[in-house]
């Protein structure tokens, strides 16, 4: 991938352009390493900071078409550019360099906005029409390439990431209470805000054109669900079929690149999956890379290796220890640019930063199988609450929650009575939109109570799940209740957390590119009209993408559950010695500074944790969180960006 920015204004100079665009670039270097490119026009600038992977010699940005009416600076991969290149070129536009970057403004030219629908691909584009005075900003289905904008100074900026905006001149940042509130009940902001009141993000699979000081937003793409009684009866056989098909071929196109191409390994089915499709159905040689734990209740390296072994994939770990986390944390927040609840993405970048010792640039991963097969323990919770709630009296459907947490002690004669009572709340309210994750959002938004009182004053009678709920397709309650679930799990935590807090920025911060075939928009349309039944049989997740892959990988693989992806939370912190950076941090002078947090409730969580008597989710969301936005406070508002 690469970074791109810009300015969009009728009144911006060429000198200005010049002060301010390179300055931007070079905030991004850590995105583009290769080279650098800048082009001013009247009315617009385009920056780019390129990660070469495709058309190594010649793929230089900004680019544009053969009378150079139309230019383009663009992050991510065109995967089905070669054969677009053909049909173009079949139409008569003539090509001047390999890259997939160019297949953009002939296709545009051919097209118009209607373009973007026939990409497959992770991109984020500026697409600058010098006839017509128009700029086209666009992003990817899924939100996997980040962009951002922000008005200042009667100019509209544009950039991969908000510190790229570090180098406008005369701006300052600050915290949005709103969107703090929003990190502190469903993990991520929605879009269009960012943490920051001044920025906004183009929401995932949007365009944004800019013409003569107008701004209009449009979705073009978006996941949808036939209604819960509109499914079919399709042979199982036909779905696994299909989908190992649908698979195959968006892994073939991923591993597209001038460079070689490696791939994770968690230990888990879905990375196992994509790894195996490399094996079995291409020529292309694999290596892959895991993450291994020192705390026993994370590590996963004997499944990675039982994997590794069975494919015959060259195998490449970094191992991960308590202060490991703690020492790169601010990294970690200075490249994801948000306030996070918990600390996995800290090995996430350290993953990438092993990938990139090892001279690799681009890595396949599975996200995304999770949430379109229906994978986490959050679906099945919604199916055995449902099930309860037609019968709340029942004395014993509530005992099929130890089929999901057989280790939990829920029996309340034996003192399980608050794990029980946690599944409760709400049983009954199933008309509610957000059934399957209320107790979730509830459980997050206990840390809100560490909020600084003026805020919470200022906060008084604002729910964000209410602007959830606005944002939501007019046909959403049609929908199966799995797929509601799902809708909402793939517009929070995959989009606006997992692809960007967790993925591609923690990748990017060693100039290394993920490739998603899982998300291949085909792939995730065909999975939206797989029927409920085959994605959850019983109580055994992703049934369907389970018996298309049982042959191609250990049984011990496909017939194990899910184990989430995890990392030690305030044990990483409270090491000897304590990170440098901790204390000053959550010091009371530095709370009451940000004026987010209460200074006295922070220092008794911070004795607390300390003192190795914080326990749970609660204090552990409240602690990272609040960690978390007080490093970002330091590094964006303070601008302070000692150790990073």
């Amino acid at each position: 991938m690469c970074g791109i920015c810009g300015i969009i204004s009728r009144r911006v100079t060429e000198d200005e352009a010049r002060q301010v665009v390179p300055g931007m670039v070079g905030m991004l270097h850590h995105r583009g390493p290769d080279e650098q490119g800048f082009r001013f026009f009247p009315g617009a600038a385009l920056g780019h900071s390129r990660l070469s992977i495709i058309d190594l010699d010649t793929g230089q940005q900004p680019l544009a078409n053969e009378d150079e009416t139309i230019w383009v600076v663009f992050n991510g991969e065109i995967f089905n550019y070669i054969e677009l290149r053909e049909e173009l070129e079949g139409k008569g536009h003539t090509f001047r360099t390999a890259s997939d970057t160019e297949v953009l403004v002939h296709l545009y030219e051919e097209m118009g906005d209607d373009f973007l629908g026939r990409l497959n691909g992770q991109f984020a584009i500026a697409l600058w029409d010098a006839p017509r005075q128009r700029m086209v900003l666009a992003r990817d289905r899924f939100g996997i390439c980040p962009l951002f904008t922000c008005r200042h100074g009667g100019r509209l900026y544009f950039a991969s990431e908000i510190k790229a905006f570090l180098a406008v001149p005369g701006l300052s940042l600050n915290i949005d209470p709103q969107a703090l509130d929003q990190v502190f009940t469903l993990w991520t902001v929605l879009p269009r805000r960012t943490i920051f009141s001044e920025v906004r993000t183009l929401p995932a699979g949007h365009m944004m054109v800019v013409r003569q000081g107008r701004r209009e937003l449009k979705r073009y793409w978006d996941l949808r669900f036939p209604g819960a009684e509109e499914f079919g009866e399709p042979p199982a056989e036909q779905v696994t079929e299909t989908i190992r098909e649908m698979v195959k071929d968006a892994v073939r196109i991923r591993l597209r690149a001038d460079v070689p191409v490696g791939g994770y390994l968690s230990g888990g089915l879905d990375s196992s999956i994509i790894a195996s499709s490399v094996r079995h159905f291409t020529d292309t040689p694999l290596e892959t890379f895991s993450i291994a734990f020192a705390d026993p209740d994370f590590d996963e390296s004997p499944w990675q290796e039982q994997v590794a072994r069975h494919l015959g994939t060259r195998h490449n770990v970094v191992r991960i220890a308590y202060e490991d986390v703690g020492r790169n944390f601010p990294r970690v927040i200075w490249h994801g640019e948000k306030p996070v609840l918990r600390a996995a993405p800290a090995p996430m970048m350290l993953l990438s930063r092993l990938v990139r010792e090892r001279d690799f640039k681009v890595v396949l991963t599975g996200e995304g199988a999770d949430e379109l097969f229906a994978g986490y323990d959050i679906f099945k919770e919604n199916k055995i609450r449902r099930f309860w709630a037609r019968r709340p009296d029942s004395a014993w459907r509530w005992l099929l929650l130890q089929r999901l947490y057989p280790h939990a002690q829920i029996d309340p004669k034996k003192g399980g009575g608050m794990f029980v009572a946690f599944y409760r709340r709400g049983l009954g309210e199933t008309d509610d939109f957000g059934y399957s994750h209320r107790i979730t959002w509830k459980n997050t938004a206990a840390a809100k109570m560490f909020l600084h009182a003026g805020l919470r004053d200022e906060l008084e009678g604002y729910d964000c799940t209410e602007e959830l709920e606005r944002s939501l397709p007019g046909d959403f309650r049609r929908w199966h209740p799995l797929n509601q679930a799902q809708y909402l799990e793939c517009r929070l935590l995959l989009s606006e957390y997992l692809l960007n807090s967790q993925g591609e920025r923690m990748a990017m911060a060693h100039s290394v590119e993920g490739r998603f075939p899982i998300l291949d928009h085909r792939l995730a349309e065909y999975a939206a009209t797989i029927p409920p039944k085959l994605k959850i049989r019983g109580l055994t997740e992703k049934y369907a993408l389970k018996k298309a892959f049982a042959g191609l990988l250990p049984e011990q693989i496909t017939a194990r559950n899910k184990q989430p992806y995890g990392a030690p939370n305030k044990e990483s912190f409270f090491t000897d010695p304590l990170p440098e950076y901790l204390m000053e941090d959550l010091s009371p002078e530095a709370v009451k500074r940000a004026g987010l947090f209460e200074p006295t409730a922070v220092e008794r969580l911070v004795k607390k944790c300390s003192a190795g008597r914080a326990a749970g989710f609660r204090d552990n969301a409240a602690f990272l969180g609040i960690l978390s936005t007080q490093i970002l406070h330091r590094l964006f508002v303070e601008r302070k960006h000692e150790g990073i």
